[in-house]
């Protein structure tokens, strides 16, 4: 979709290093309108694209915590997605970039990526961004704070306050911390259930899923298959019965119920151990 006051995108028929084709538009699945002289290119896959739909996919994946671009389009004749990986500048070249949407794009990568390899947080004393590097510990020490003060200085990961009792703890810090509650894992316990309405046979469940790989929060937006990619690991797996993508298709398929059924809702987050 075209922004009020911004020319549509087009290719340059001149361009003699893009390859053009004469099919529809694999991520747009409306039809092309009558007259619509839109000029398709192909992608390093092999799947059309117009500047138009592939700015607004790779822009979606941005939103939605996706770094990598992955290809949408579904392999002729089946329901398997290609997911081949696109370069970035092999999307900036063929969705026709402007200035200000490669500076939106790359600061969004480069964001989404820093948070892929390292967890960070504001330090409650100093408001510095600390890194925990024990993913397994909630007491984390800041060296800013302790060189500051001439003593150690800790903090919850969880709540956010100078840290009390004994360390390590990965549930939470002394209880006269009122209020130190993982949030996450009470959303898990107590979230509502959801309906996929485009998977056979899938109601009643929990709306919000810990990834099965890093223990990120996620929901499914409610349209298309079972699986989804979660945005901080890149992993794909099947929100309906948690499995990985490929240990669930084994017995199952994109579109229809897994053999477990519905898993319940979890009661811990797995810890993401970074390879």
């Amino acid at each position: 979709m075209t922004t009020q006051g911004q020319e549509e995108k087009r290719y340059d028929r001149r361009d003699t290093t893009l390859k053009f084709v004469n099919r529809p538009d694999d991520l747009d699945p409306l039809p092309p309108e009558e007259g619509d002289q839109c000029l398709r290119a192909e992608m390093s896959c092999g799947h059309a694209v117009t500047p138009e739909s592939l700015t607004g996919w790779c822009r979606s994946l941005l939103d939605q915590g996706q770094y990598e671009f992955k290809c949408p389009a579904l392999e002729n004749g089946t329901l398997q997605k290609c997911g081949k990986v696109w370069p970035y500048q092999e999307v900036r070249r063929l969705a026709v970039l402007t200035s200000e949407e490669m500076s939106h794009f790359e600061e969004k990568i480069a964001h989404l990526a820093a948070t892929k390899y390292c967890e960070f947080k504001s330090c409650p004393g100093c408001k510095t961004y600390v890194e925990r590097e024990d993913l397994t510990n909630l007491c984390v020490q800041c060296t800013i704070c302790t060189a500051d003060k001439g003593k150690f200085y800790q903090f919850c990961w969880q709540c956010l306050k100078e840290w009390k009792g004994s360390a390590p703890r990965s549930d939470r810090c002394d209880a006269c911390n009122a209020g130190c509650t993982n949030h996450d894992l009470e959303l898990l316990k107590n979230c509502k259930t959801t309906d996929l309405p485009q998977v056979q046979g899938v109601h009643e469940c929990p709306s919000i899923r810990a990834c099965p790989t890093c223990g990120q929060r996620v929901e499914h937006d409610k349209t298309g298959c079972k699986n989804i990619i979660c945005p901080r690991c890149q992993v794909e797996f099947c929100f309906v019965c948690l499995k990985l993508t490929p240990e669930c298709l084994k017995t199952s398929s994109y579109f229809i119920p897994c053999s477990d059924g519905v898993a319940p809702r979890q009661t811990s987050i797995p810890v993401w151990h970074r390879n």
